[in-house]
C-alpha cells in the first residue's frame, strides 16, 4: 500500500510540472504576441516590409558643363550599371560574380568591407558603363536561383572630351573617399557616392551633383519584382556655364601638345579665365569609374606627375618674366627714371662674384625699354642692388606674386616671394646682397605660377587694378579686385618696354601678331645652377616662360605660358602667339558676321606658323 501512495504522488508530481510547464510556454508566446503586435507594432511591420519591399536608387544626372557662348564642354551619356544588394547576399557567389563581370576578386572584397558599415538594405555599385556581354551575365544570373545580389539599373554618366581635352580645368568624379567623408564639403554624402574630385567637378560639385531618387518595388518571397509602389523621381545637376572659350582652348591645347607645362589666358579686365591648359594630361574618363584600374595607377605612379595642373600648382623661377615688375618698383620708388642708363658689358661683379649677363657680349649702354625689349640682365642687376630686396617685394606683393590669386579652383599654389623677413622666418638666415641680384631677374628664392604671372601683368597692364581671376560664368569672383595707387606714367613706361620685346628689337619678334599690337616678355629660368651642373658633369634645360598681353591700349587677354626644358622664353611666345591671334582671329569673325547679317561664319583658322613653332 504504501509503494502505491508514494507511485500516486510521483505521477501528480509529473502532471503538476507539464501543467506548470504548459502555462509557462502559453504566457511565452502569449508575451511574444504581445510584444509583435502591440508594444513593437511598427518597428515589426517595417522589417516584414523590407521583406516583400526592395528600395532601388535612380541616380542623378550631373549637370553639364558649358564654355562662355553655351557650348557643351562635358555631356552625359546614357548607360547601365550593376548593384549588389547585401541583404541576399552569399559569400561564395563572390568569385562568379567577379570573374562574369571581369572585376578584380581581391577588389571587390575590399569594396564590401568599405561599406559594410552602412545599412544592408543599401545596395552598393560595383561595375559601371556595363558592355553588352555583362549586362547579359547580369541578365542572365540574376534570378532567385543563380544571383539574386545582382541588380541592373540605368544611369547617366560622364562624356568626357577625348585625348584629355581640359583635363585640369574641367577635373572628374569618383567614389568618395573616407578622408573626404570627413570633410564639411561632403557631409551630406555617404561612402559610394559620386562625387567631383578635381577641377570644376569638385569646386562646383552640389551645384552639378544633383539628387538622387529611389524606386520602390514589390518582391515576392524569392526576390521577383511583381509591381512598382512608388517613385522618387532624380533631380538633375544644375548645368555650369564656365568662361572659358573653347576656340582659345582648342589653340591653346594645340599649342602645348608634346610639351611639358602650363598655360592660361584670361580677361585682365574682369578676371575671366579663357583657357588653361596643363601638361602632361591625361585621360578624364579612366579616372571616372568606380573602379580603380590600371590606368589609374599609371597615371597616379607617373613620374612627370600628370595629375598636377602646372597652370596653378607649378611653382617654379620665373625668370626675366619678373622683370617688369622690379622695372615698376624702381620706378615707382623714384630710384630711377626711364632714361636711367647702365651700361653692360657682359657680366658685373657683385659682393665678390661675377654675374653673367644672358648675352655675353653686352648690350652696352641700357636705358629702361632697352633693357626690358632685350632682357638685359646686367641692367636688372644694377636696378635690383640699388632698390633692395623688400622694395621688390613690396611690388610684387602688389602685383599679387606669393600669395593664391584666389581661382575658383581647388589646390591652387601660392608660390615664394622671398623678403628679409621672409628668409629670416623660413630659412633662419639673414638676406645678403647676392641674393637680391638673383631675384632681380626673376630666380633665386622667388617662385610663381603661371596663374600668378598672367593675373600679376594683366593687372598692371590696365593700369594696376588686379581684378581675380574666375571660371564661373556671370558670378562675381571670390574676392574684389585690388587697386593700387601707381604712377601711370610709371605704368606706360613699362608696357612701352614689353611691347618693344615683340614689336620691336626684343627678343621675341617671332610672336608678332598681324593686325594687333600684342606686348610680352621673355624669360629663360634655370632649374639647376650652373656649378651643380659642372660638379656633376650634366646638362639640365632651362625652362622658358612667356607672357604678355593685347593690344597694347586697353588689352583684353593675357596669356603666360610656361614651357618646362623649353630652354629660350622666345618657344614659348609663340604658344602665346599663337592664342592670341586664335581670340582675336574669332573677335574679327565675329564683329564680320555682325557687320554682314548672313555671312557665314567662317570655322577656326590654324594660327600663322602652326602651333608651337
Amino acid at each position: 500500500m504504501r509503494f502505491l501512495r508514494d507511485e500516486s504522488k510521483f505521477a501528480q508530481g509529473k502532471i503538476a510540472f507539464l501543467q506548470y510547464l504548459s502555462v509557462g510556454v502559453f504566457l511565452l508566446i502569449l508575451g511574444g504576441y504581445w510584444n509583435l503586435q502591440i508594444r513593437n507594432e511598427e518597428i515589426y511591420s517595417l522589417k516584414a516590409e523590407r521583406n516583400r519591399i526592395k528600395a532601388l536608387p535612380i541616380p542623378a544626372p550631373r549637370g553639364k558643363i558649358l564654355d562662355r557662348d553655351k557650348r557643351v564642354i562635358v555631356d552625359n551619356h546614357s548607360s547601365f550599371s550593376v548593384l549588389l544588394s547585401r541583404e541576399t547576399l552569399k559569400e561564395e557567389h563572390l568569385k562568379p560574380i567577379a570573374e562574369g563581370l571581369d572585376l578584380d576578386y581581391d577588389e571587390l572584397l575590399a569594396k564590401l568591407k568599405r561599406h559594410r558599415a552602412r545599412p544592408k538594405y543599401q545596395a552598393i555599385f560595383i561595375k559601371e558603363e556595363l558592355t553588352p556581354a555583362e549586362i547579359a551575365f547580369v541578365e542572365s544570373h540574376r534570378d532567385p536561383d543563380t544571383y539574386p545580389e545582382l541588380e541592373l539599373i540605368h544611369t547617366e554618366r560622364r562624356v568626357y572630351p577625348e585625348s584629355g581635352f581640359g583635363a585640369h580645368l574641367i577635373g572628374y568624379v569618383g567614389e568618395v573617399s573616407e578622408s573626404e567623408l570627413n570633410l564639411a564639403d561632403f557631409a551630406k554624402y555617404q561612402q559610394g557616392d559620386l562625387v567631383g574630385k578635381t577641377g570644376i567637378e569638385r569646386q562646383y560639385n552640389d551645384l552639378l551633383a544633383g539628387v538622387d531618387g529611389q524606386r520602390q518595388v514589390l518582391v515576392d518571397n524569392k526576390g521577383n519584382e511583381r509591381r512598382t509602389l512608388g517613385m522618387k523621381p532624380a533631380v538633375p545637376g544644375k548645368p555650369v556655364e564656365l568662361t572659358i572659350d573653347l576656340d582659345v582652348q582648342t589653340v591653346m591645347e594645340l599649342a602645348m601638345d608634346g610639351r611639358r607645362g602650363g598655360a592660361v589666358a584670361l580677361d585682365p579686365r574682369n578676371g575671366e579665365v579663357l583657357a588653361m591648359v596643363s601638361r602632361p594630361g591625361f585621360n578624364l574618363s579612366s579616372l571616372s569609374s568606380r573602379e580603380r584600374n590600371r590606368q589609374w595607377r599609371e597615371i597616379f605612379s607617373n613620374p612627370e606627375k600628370p595629375l598636377l595642373n602646372r597652370a596653378i600648382q607649378a611653382q617654379m623661377a620665373p625668370g626675366s618674366t619678373f622683370k617688369p615688375i622690379v622695372a615698376l618698383a624702381a620706378l615707382e620708388s623714384g630710384e630711377i627714371t626711364n632714361d636711367t642708363s647702365f651700361g653692360c658689358g657682359g657680366g658685373l661683379n657683385f659682393f665678390g662674384r661675377y654675374f653673367h649677363c644672358h648675352n655675353k657680349k653686352g648690350h652696352g649702354a641700357t636705358t629702361l625699354k632697352k633693357a626690358l625689349a632685350q632682357s638685359c640682365d646686367v641692367y636688372f642687376y644694377n636696378v635690383g642692388n640699388k632698390i633692395g630686396i623688400d622694395k621688390i617685394a613690396e611690388y610684387a606683393k602688389i602685383a599679387g606674386f606669393g600669395a593664391k590669386t584666389g581661382i575658383d579652383l581647388p589646390a591652387e599654389a601660392e608660390g615664394t616671394l622671398p623678403s628679409s623677413k621672409w628668409k629670416i622666418r623660413a630659412l633662419r638666415e639673414k638676406w645678403y646682397g647676392g641674393d637680391t641680384i638673383s631675384v632681380a631677374i626673376g630666380q633665386g628664392y622667388l617662385t610663381s605660377t603661371p596663374i600668378q604671372l598672367a593675373h600679376a601683368i594683366g593687372g598692371l597692364a590696365i593700369g594696376g587694378i588686379w581684378h581675380t581671376p574666375h571660371l564661373l560664368k556671370g558670378e562675381p569672383a571670390s574676392k574684389p579686385a585690388r587697386k593700387a595707387d601707381l604712377n601711370l606714367d610709371h605704368v606706360r613706361f613699362v608696357v612701352d618696354g614689353m611691347c618693344e620685346v615683340v614689336n620691336g628689337w626684343g627678343t621675341a619678334t617671332n610672336s608678332r601678331v598681324p593686325g594687333v599690337e600684342m606686348c610680352g616678355k621673355t624669360g629663360t629660368a634655370q632649374t639647376v645652377s650652373n656649378e651643380y651642373q659642372k660638379a656633376r658633369n650634366i646638362h639640365v634645360k632651362d625652362n622658358a616662360w612667356f607672357v604678355a598681353f593685347a593690344p597694347r591700349v586697353n588689352p583684353e587677354i593675357a596669356v603666360a605660358v610656361l614651357f618646362e626644358e623649353g630652354e629660350h622664353g622666345n618657344l614659348a611666345g609663340t604658344i602665346a602667339r599663337d592664342v592670341v591671334k586664335a581670340h582675336f582671329d574669332k573677335k574679327a569673325r565675329k564683329d564680320m558676321s555682325q557687320s554682314q547679317p548672313g555671312a557665314a561664319t567662317a570655322g577656326l583658322q590654324t594660327p600663322a606658323g602652326g602651333a608651337g613653332n
